[in-house]
């Protein structure tokens, strides 16, 4: 019945993705969104996976292979961890990633990424990235991000595609829209390297303040919902012309 569901909602709300090249004489930045161990590895805390998880192992394979790219290259990387201080809740959730704990840590296999000099590694303690990024004096430490390293595109990736990697891409192209994030250009998502949660209806319905939220279904919704606002959609990622 799921499964029907889905091919259903595909159908009526069809997702056309493209191969995206990222020109060699362009600056592209790459944003890894709370690939930590809360959202990903298996009975880490709260909101982590209870069993290994096909569409979060494929989302740390593609991002790993992503980042080594981008290190070797020496482009900018951005990486948010989310990080909550323990007496300021985010309902509708239980408490998760909190500051200090491994649960806030990247997950063993990006961790390497600390030591890269190209890369800025940001703690947030909301959804988005881009609001989390705003320091006490006004100033945005993504936005300086973009600026200070001219980049004309961000490739996006993470979890969880329709809560965090959503809400900071829809921020972005709104802030980019009104002028305030030149020279940023365009922004893409890369459908392969991000993954949601999976509660499946007889779950939710038997579990307190839970709403059910299959895995598939909401990643298809948040990857249509980024590129309603303009957001690139890619299933395929390659630098260089394209042949």
């Amino acid at each position: 019945m799921v499964s029907q569901t889905i091919d259903l909602l595909k159908n009526e709300l069809p997702l056309e993705q493209e191969l995206v090249v990222l020109p060699e004489d362009v600056v592209t930045g790459l944003v890894l969104v709370d690939i930590i161990n809360g959202f990903c590895t298996v009975g880490a805390g709260n909101l982590a996976p209870r069993e290994p998880n096909r569409q979060i192992s494929g989302t740390i394979s593609e991002s790993v292979r992503l980042a080594r790219l981008f290190c070797d290259k020496k482009l900018p990387v951005m990486a948010f961890l989310d990080s909550h201080h323990p007496d300021k809740p985010e309902d509708p959730y239980p408490p998760h990633c909190i500051q200090g704990t491994d649960e806030s840590n990247l997950v063993p296999a990006l961790q390497w990424i600390q030591n890269e000099t190209n890369v800025t590694i940001r703690r947030k303690d909301c959804y988005d990235g881009y609001l989390g990024s705003m320091e006490a004096d006004g100033s945005n430490v993504f936005a300086d991000w973009v600026k200070n390293n001219h980049i004309e595109a961000i490739l996006v990736v993470g979890v969880c595609t329709d809560i965090c990697v959503l809400d900071f891409v829809c921020s972005t192209l709104s802030v980019r829209n009104r002028g305030f994030l030149a020279p940023l250009k365009d922004v893409i998502l890369y459908s392969r390297a991000c993954a949601t949660f999976d509660v499946p209806l007889h779950i939710a319905t038997n579990t307190k303040g839970a709403l059910p939220h299959p895995q598939e279904l909401m990643h298809h919704i948040g990857l249509y919902m980024a590129k309603e606002r303009g957001a690139k959609i890619a299933n395929e990622v390659l630098f260089g012309a394209l042949k």
